[in-house]
């Protein structure tokens, strides 16, 4: 299917490859659009060269496959990690962490190639629509956004999947001839995520041939696993093996790596039920094996080296706000600009390593060691020796702390 420039300009359609985004690209063209078609690697399995062929095959006059991995690691997966970031206490972010980059990737495509528009796929009732809009509007204001499926036109004409094939046999859109599975899936380095379908009712238990990346805790060896991974400011920088002497610097491979270890242990496996910022609520299975292992990692070892009042400013003022801004979509903004600078602050003492157990779905920290900024005194804390530390000094901190305590229960005794 060929394409001739569009009489309304130039669109950049973020493609995935799928059904959706396939059908979507043909729809613009049919409005008068010229398509071009974007494709992020940020670590999802995936087939690119064949993308690429389908989009050109169905009417896109170029396509651009950008890979985003390294950046999506240093710049967002690291910074997620060095701020313990999450959302909800149980949800690590793993969808949202990726967005940022695929969108700033995509306006630097579409400003070059002289596009007035940009698409995606990304239903109305979802964060994802948010998450790139709103990130397209800081990037590049006066690029227009083209949202399918929070037109009327478009919504009203594809009600359902069934539409959408059918769309599809009549444009000769191809489409794969395996069975889907009944659940909705995004993929990126950090994780995978599965939502809709079955997943739908919050009581359906998953199936277990849904888990995608980490085999079944219950499947898992029965040996543990002993690795160590070492900090600097905060950040991962070497990871080894004490079973093979695998010995990994690189933070890319380092974290491919780690992903490899924790899959092959079960580890990074939740099913919850999260807000969404859009105000709906939604139930998310979610497999994040690298990253549960290094936030598990760093946060033990903050407990040795970071200083207490600095340990809680970070976890009351940083950590929740980081974790609602990248959730929400709005790391491009300026409480994003604010609180990623603030992030590396907190971690100039957090340099040390530690020593994780994997086993069966589980991560357990067993060592932790400095040798330039540990604040753990053994004597001092021992209870065998006294150190340097005068018991008596306890008397008059006791007693100055109970000074209110001791006028708030007054109070009762004379009811």
């Amino acid at each position: 299917m060929s394409a001739a420039p569009g009489s309304k300009g130039k669109v950049l359609l973020a493609y995935s490859g799928g059904l959706d985004t396939s059908c979507i690209l043909v729809w613009l063209i049919e409005q008068g659009f010229e398509v071009l078609a974007y494709m992020a690697n940020v670590g999802q399995e995936e087939d690119f060269d064949a993308a690429r062929e389908k989009a050109l095959k169905v009417g896109a006059t170029k396509v651009f496959i950008e890979d985003l991995r390294r950046e999506l690691v240093e710049e967002l997966v690291i910074p997620t990690i060095q701020a313990n970031a999450v959302y909800e206490t149980v949800y690590l972010l793993g969808t949202s962490v990726a967005r940022p980059v695929i969108a700033r990737s995509q306006v630097a495509i579409a400003q070059r190639e002289g596009c007035t528009h940009v698409s995606h796929g990304c239903t109305g009732k979802g964060n994802d629509q948010v998450r790139f809009e709103l990130a397209y509007y800081a990037l590049a204001p006066k690029l227009q956004v083209i949202a399918p499926w929070r037109i009327p036109e478009f919504y009203t004409r594809f009600p359902g999947r069934n539409a959408l094939l059918a769309y599809a046999a009549e444009k000769n859109i191809p489409v794969s001839q395996t069975p889907s599975k009944p659940w909705s899936t995004d993929e990126n380095l950090f994780h995978i995520s599965y939502e809709a379908g079955i997943l739908e009712d919050p009581n359906v238990t998953p199936p277990k041939d849904m888990w995608k990346l980490t085999v079944d805790p219950e499947d898992a060896p029965n040996t543990p696993e002993f690795i160590t991974i070492e900090f600097q400011k905060g950040k991962p920088v070497r990871v080894t093996n004490e079973a093979d002497g695998t010995d990994i610097t690189d933070p890319l491979d380092l974290f491919l790596y780690l992903n490899t270890v924790a899959r092959r242990n079960g580890v990074g496996r939740i099913d919850i039920v999260e807000n969404r910022f859009i105000g709906i609520k939604s139930r998310g299975c979610y497999e994040t094996p690298g990253g549960t292992i290094l936030r598990a990692a760093h946060i033990d070892l903050e407990g040795l080296v970071l200083d207490r009042e600095v340990r809680a400013f970070r976890d009351e003022h940083i950590t929740p706000v980081f974790g609602k801004v990248m959730y929400n979509g709005l790391y491009f903004s300026p409480e994003g600009d604010l609180i990623t600078k603030m992030v590396p602050l907190t971690q100039t003492s957090v340099n040390g390593s530690v020593r994780v157990k994997l086993y069966k779905g589980n991560t357990f920290m067993v060592g932790r060691w400095s040798t330039t900024e540990t604040l753990y005194d053994m004597e001092q804390s021992s209870m065998d020796v006294q150190g340097d530390f005068e018991p008596t000094d306890s008397e008059g901190f006791i007693k100055i702390q109970s000074i209110r305590l001791k006028k708030w229960g007054a109070k009762f005794q004379n009811h």
